[in-house]
């Protein structure tokens, strides 16, 4: 990227360092009681965030704490004798987690000195949680917008080997295809575009702590092991996060290395599939201080085994879909002062699937017939450094990311050719309605041919580059602002090729490039009590370019010309916001904000074509309320698409892309938390959507005609377009309900029996855009249970998934090639148990 170095020098240059804050004391009068109510009177007492990883620490007994004390003063006393420490991790957020076990040393060490911790914000009550991704920590209660969040601590290993399915199992307004793990794409509240990966961009911001992870790739479904949270943003999110947040955001905040204690866990599980392999899964976590209070080292590795359940009877084996994954990362924290944290890390998982995941409709839901396998591949990397300054309330945060991902797939097709090309045949010609003849007396064959079959190929290489500079204030009551600047540097490049036992030769791919720089802002005040408003902004300017892959670029850009140059985009997202705290009641808030996504380079067939960029714009209202007993949040959106971008097939079966018209969603959800005793606790959720194609794009036919000329036509005129006579986007459910538990039970001093559960219903949605892909897909139920035995730092765990055995369509989806002449099905991974063994230490 060029200018990097200077463009961020330019963003800390505007940067005043005020006087350092001292931290603050608050009236306390917090009786014994279980732990979990006593950090939320303490929190809403002294205006800090107060939370746990590990739930069974919420059992536990606190001690009276009175007086005008600090957060840290009021926790320190609280918890003493209570086999739990605390420790601060952001501005006003402190950690509940459990002390390390005692060991006698040989001689005594000099005491050394305690740093002095970062000053907490000013006083503000009802601030139980911060949401980390408004990226100036706004107290939830004061957050004006929908924002679903999952504690680490909550997930199992299990979920934890699970990626991004973890995720959508938990959070109604988050849906996937299911083409298989590494190779999906995420939507949010009902802004899905396709269900193929392309040069489109991806309409879901995907973060891995401060860096981006996906631009215009799958989603890598990067395992949750070791993870803080995990935070969803829902709606656009174009002021803050800019180009491809159009649904919203997903954030998953790791745990950072511990400068104070030598820690780790291992785990190891296997299970048994019905129907399927058996299956296996391990890893191991480490912690470890290299210099007391300033420097620390965290490590993650793991791998698992995916027992296969798909049977292919073409070619006469068993248990196909076997998937295998490895992976870890490595994270060191240096912290020279209370005030500077530097964090350096690297990521990488390599996710390999012997085959496709798809099966037919009719016997038992999970048998199909093939003619070649169908693997695939993601190799995902990601290397960043964030360096930050904390002065009082003041926050500097800069970073640097670099994120690499290779995706390769192979799929089930026939075989063709280009047009005046003739293919050797192994049988003489039966039905001539399978060719198409020129003029020239040619012949090609079409889709739907009776010939020797071939495999289609496609390897997506994306290199992103990105860097972020930002000052953030945090006040009162969610107030505070914002200032910063990115610069992004995206680079994809896909390569096909058709494969076969008698021929071989390349297809024609692209290659996209996009660089963006952007400057944005954002801030609120309190001109009323208990209301906040926030507005901002970000100006984005964009330059673009893509060219043709291993074809005859002279032939391909006689089709669109203006496809050949270079050019460029300037975007402005402004955003408004109100949230009004009721006393002692709900949170009300509104919302406006805006998202967009660049335009691009797309194949089709031998000839490409540019696609231009598309923008939505929400409005939002919604109520959260929370408790020591009860929370609950209600919103309702509408949102307005315009230029829509979908990947779709062309006539040939291959994803392309194209402007399909514009269109309109709305959205229902809400979702509650009931806790009626102790230790016991009760979720729901649900989400509505209603989505509406308002108007259709023209665009060009892929079928040649005789001759092979070419002319532009609409959709509803091109057979070769797939995107007739549409209603609804693709992917998204008409609704999505669930329903969960977890209960915490101390069997005696030592033991601790935990156990949670849910239930799950995704509705009915189509594949695609158009007739060919309006087949119907979802209409499931999925169901888990966990039980874990928790015995002093060990213990043993039994998951059962999807109890009724369902096989469901999870995606209408097998070979984009055949998908006129297959009804495809993605079955629900059969009855499946789990036994898993964990140790921390």
């Amino acid at each position: 990227m060029p200018r990097f170095p200077s463009l961020l020098a330019t963003a800390a240059a505007f940067i005043a360092a005020p006087a350092l804050a001292k931290e603050r004391t608050a009236p306390v009068d917090v009786p014994a009681m279980q732990l979990d109510q006593a950090v939320r009177v303490l929190g809403s007492k002294t205006g800090t965030s107060i939370g746990f990883r590990d739930p069974a620490l919420a059992t536990l007994r606190s001690r009276a704490v009175r007086g005008r004390r600090t957060a840290a003063q009021a926790l320190e006393a609280m918890l003493r004798g209570s086999g739990a420490r605390f420790r601060q991790v952001a501005a006003g957020t402190f950690l509940v987690e459990r002390a390390p076990a005692r060991h006698p040393v040989p001689a005594p060490r000099v005491a050394h000195a305690p740093r002095p911790r970062p000053a907490p914000p000013p006083e503000m009550s009802g601030a139980d949680i911060v949401v980390t991704g408004s990226k100036r920590d706004i107290p939830l209660n004061a957050y004006a917008g929908s924002v679903q969040i999952i504690e680490g601590g909550r997930l199992s290993t299990a979920d934890g080997a699970r990626g991004s399915g973890a995720i959508e199992a938990r959070v109604a307004s988050v849906a996937s295809t299911h083409q298989g793990q590494g190779r999906n794409k995420l939507f949010i509240r009902g802004i899905a575009d396709s269900s193929f990966v392309g040069p489109t961009q991806a309409t879901v911001g995907q973060y891995w702590g401060n860096s981006r992870i996906t631009y215009s790739a799958p989603d890598p479904s990067l395992r949750l092991y070791d993870i803080g949270s995990v935070e969803v943003l829902e709606g656009p999110q174009g002021t803050l996060y800019g180009a491809g947040s159009l649904g919203g955001v997903v954030r998953v905040v790791p745990r950072a290395p511990d400068l104070e204690r030598v820690a780790g866990a291992a785990w190891v599980g296997g299970q048994v599939v019905a129907h399927g392999q058996p299956g296996l899964d391990g890893g191991a976590i480490v912690n470890l201080p290299l210099a007391e209070d300033k420097l620390a080292f965290r490590a993650v590795v793991f791998g698992t085994v995916e027992g296969g359940y798909i049977d292919d009877v073409g070619r006469k084996l068993k248990d196909v879909n076997d998937v295998r994954s490895a992976g870890g990362r490595a994270s060191l924290r240096y912290s020279p002062t209370a005030d500077w944290t530097f964090d350096a890390s690297v990521v990488g998982q390599r996710i390999d699937g012997d085959d496709s995941q798809y099966a037919e409709r009719g016997g038992n839901g999970l048998t199909r017939s093939s003619s070649v396998a169908q693997p695939y591949r993601n190799d995902f990397w990601l290397a960043d450094i964030v360096a930050r300054r904390r002065w009082g309330d003041l926050e500097l945060t800069a970073s640097v990311g670099y994120a690499h991902q290779y995706v390769f797939e192979q799929f089930d097709g026939v075989a063709f050719t280009p047009v005046g090309e003739l293919i050797p045949l192994a049988a003489p010609i039966t039905n001539r309605d399978d060719f198409v003849f020129t003029d020239a007396g040619k012949m090609v064959l079409s889709p739907t041919a009776t010939a020797p079959t071939a495999g289609i190929t496609q390897a997506n290489r994306i290199d992103m580059l990105t860097a972020e500079t930002r000052l953030s204030r945090r006040g009162p009551n969610g107030t505070g602002w914002i200032v910063g600047i990115s610069l992004l540097h995206n680079e994809a490049t896909v390569h096909r090729s058709l494969v076969g036992p008698v021929f071989g030769s390349s297809l024609t791919g692209v290659r996209n490039r996009v660089e963006e720089a952007t400057f944005y802002g954002e801030g609120s005040i309190e001109p009323l009590p208990r209301l906040t408003l926030t507005a901002g902004a970000r100006l984005t300017y964009s330059r673009l370019s893509g060219n043709v892959q291993d074809a005859d670029q002279t032939l391909a850009f006689d089709v669109d010309p203006a496809a050949r140059a270079d050019r460029s985009e300037t975007r402005l997202l402004p955003s408004v916001s109100l949230a009004y705290r009721t006393d002692n009641g709900p949170t009300l808030f509104a919302r406006y904000q805006q998202g967009f996504r660049p335009g691009g380079i797309a194949v089709r067939r031998d000839f490409i074509q540019r696609f231009k960029g598309d923008r939505v714009a929400t409005v939002e209202a919604g109520l959260r309320q929370g408790g020591r007993v009860f929370d609950l949040t209600a919103s309702a959106s509408w949102t307005r698409w315009t230029n829509i971008q979908a990947d779709i097939i062309d006539g040939f079966g291959f994803p392309t892309t194209a402007n399909v018209g514009d269109g309109r969603i709305l959205s229902i959800g809400g979702s509650a938390r009931w806790r009626p005793a102790k230790g016991l606790e009760f979720d729901a959720a649900f989400y509505v959507n209603r989505s509406k194609v308002t108007s259709r794009a023209t665009i060009l036919p892929v079928f040649p005609r005789a001759g092979g000329s070419f002319s532009s036509t609409s959709a509803e005129a091109s057979p070769g377009a797939s995107i007739a006579s549409f209603d609804r986007l693709p992917n998204i459910a008409d609704i999505t309900g669930r329903t969960g538990f977890s209960h915490v039970a101390a069997l005696s001093d030592s033991v601790t029996l935990e156990t949670s559960g849910f239930a799950r219903y995704v509705g009915k949605s189509t594949l695609g855009v158009g007739q060919v892909l309006g087949q119907l897909q979802g209409d499931y139920v999925d169901t888990s249970l966990d039980f874990r035995v928790r015995h002093g730092n060990r213990s043993i765990s039994l998951t059962l998934s999807n109890l009724l055995d369902s096989r469901g369509n999870r995606f209408a989806l097998g070979s984009p090639f055949l998908v006129r002449d297959r009804n495809a099905i993605t079955p629900l991974q059969p009855r499946t148990i789990r036994i898993g063994f964990d140790l921390v230490f």
